[in-house]
């Protein structure tokens, strides 16, 4: 079993930064693979980026060489660093853990880009 919570969301300016966290608790957490998936109003769920057990990574186009993800198995803890944010980066962040069959997900934290 595991639990998650984001933090770090909020409101910020088209080309500003945030960095997201995602705190896990309940399980290993090193030997899950983490992603963070965003969703707007009216869209679907979709996958911003995600890490594999191994550090592995990968990025969904709309936000490569932007955001970055990251997680430090020492702290329970999965990042995502997001610079030159823009107004379609507005959306609900989720974090999300998988190892084989056993996925979970967190509460998700909102980010805002506007003037």
């Amino acid at each position: 079993q595991v639990q998650l919570v984001e933090s770090g969301g909020g409101l910020v300016q088209p080309g500003g930064s945030l960095r997201l966290s995602c705190a896990a608790s309940g399980s290993i957490f090193s030997i899950y693979a983490m992603g963070w998936y965003r969703q707007a109003p009216g869209k679907q769920r979709r996958m911003v980026a995600s890490i594999t057990s191994g550090g592995s990574t990968n990025d969904a186009d709309s936000v490569k060489g932007r955001f970055t993800i990251s997680r430090d198995n020492a702290k329970n803890t999965l990042y995502l660093q997001m610079n030159s944010l823009k107004p379609e980066d507005t959306a609900v962040y989720y974090c999300s853990s998988s190892y084989y069959e056993l996925d979970y997900w967190g509460q998700g934290t909102q980010v805002t880009v506007s003037s």
